[in-house]
């Protein structure tokens, strides 16, 4: 009894502490919102072929079928900037929700397998059932991410004792690995390279308006899920036996976040490819900036998902053009340093 007054007012304390935050929090998503509104109608403008701002709200508002600035923005790149927008949101919160229910900083879906699982189901797809339609291929991307998280969870507790953060991704990078090679020897095998290297390197060039419309309600969806199950997951997020002790159904959280994450990580590498360390950085840039409160977390970490993504594909037009660079390696450059430190950090946990 006294043990579990103690853990009441210990939540308490926290959720008196990021009270304090609420106000940061609330000028992050509407500042973010607005930074976010301006940067998608800038990155509109660049590319192999440089816009005029007015033509983009003439585009909008005014659109002439005959006029190619026009057709460039509807067709090619508001489409794109879009697709960035949800898969960077997507990939934030899917590694938030990862972090706050395994209590795993080092938690992404691109580190424990998921994005090798989704890309590994994709390559099935393009070298078996090349005429498969799109939502068909987003059901695969769920069942490959699936796969490759069970894998990992698996191996990483093979061992006796608990699958520590540093056993889960020592797991994650040899699953990948395998999972990557099968992929590309499959597309190697079966003529389809071409069809898979832009998912195997990550962009976001090909994206279309029926890709949107298909992974709108799914990322969407999802992402108010995991504002609903926020709560708790902050909950979880302080032990097994705290949340336990709450009255949390843990099992029931676990499923349905682990749900929520593979629709998450299942949609957005279906459009954009094996892009990691998004939801590896953002959820504890998030942290920093609004305490350890989920339901500030995650908005937040959504909200700057989406600047980190269409900031990353705005660098992949305009560094090299008319060649694009993929935006998976551009983000890999802030990534590995930062994945680098947060090993360093977690080396006792081997």
């Amino acid at each position: 009894m006294v043990s579990s007054n103690k853990t009441k007012t210990e939540i308490k304390n926290i959720e008196d502490v990021d009270k304090g935050r609420t106000w940061v929090a609330l000028l992050i998503i509407l500042l973010g919102l607005g930074f976010l509104f301006f940067l998608m109608a800038f990155s509109i403008t660049k590319g192999s072929i440089e816009i005029p701002l007015s033509s983009v709200w003439d585009a909008l508002f005014r659109f002439d079928e005959n006029n190619t600035h026009h057709l460039i923005i509807l067709d090619i790149r508001f489409p794109r900037v879009i697709a960035s927008a949800l898969v960077g949101a997507a990939f934030a919160v899917a590694g938030a929700i990862m972090q706050g229910i395994t209590r795993n900083p080092m938690a992404d879906s691109g580190l424990l397998g998921l994005n090798a699982g989704a890309g590994f189901a994709l390559s099935i797809c393009f070298a078996f059932f090349p005429k498969m339609k799109y939502i068909q291929i987003i059901l695969f991307s769920f069942l490959g991410a699936a796969f490759g998280a069970a894998l990992v969870n698996g191996i990483a507790s093979f061992r006796r004792g608990r699958a520590t953060p540093m056993r889960l991704v020592l797991a994650g990078a040899a699953v990948s690995a395998l999972l990557s090679s099968l992929s590309q020897g499959i597309a190697l095998y079966f003529n389809v390279a071409q069809d898979i290297m832009f998912w195997t390197v990550g962009g976001v060039a090909g994206s279309n308006w029926e890709q949107i419309k298909i992974m709108f309600p799914w990322i969407i969806g999802a992402l108010i899920g995991g504002v609903i199950l926020s709560h708790s997951i902050s909950i979880s997020s302080l032990g097994e036996d705290v949340a336990k002790g709450l009255g949390l159904n843990t099992a029931m959280i676990n499923v349905l976040s682990s749900i929520i994450v593979l629709i998450l990580a299942g949609a957005s590498v279906s459009v954009v490819g094996t892009v990691g360390f998004v939801g590896l950085i953002i959820p504890h840039l998030a942290r920093y900036l609004v305490g350890v409160d989920y339901r500030w977390i995650i908005p937040v970490s959504a909200v700057l998902g989406t600047i980190l993504v269409v900031v990353a594909d705005l660098g992949a037009r305009t560094l090299n053009p008319p060649f694009e660079t993929p935006i998976g390696p551009l983000i890999a450059l802030v990534g590995v340093p930062f994945f680098l430190y947060l090993a360093r950090k977690e080396r006792r946990a081997l």
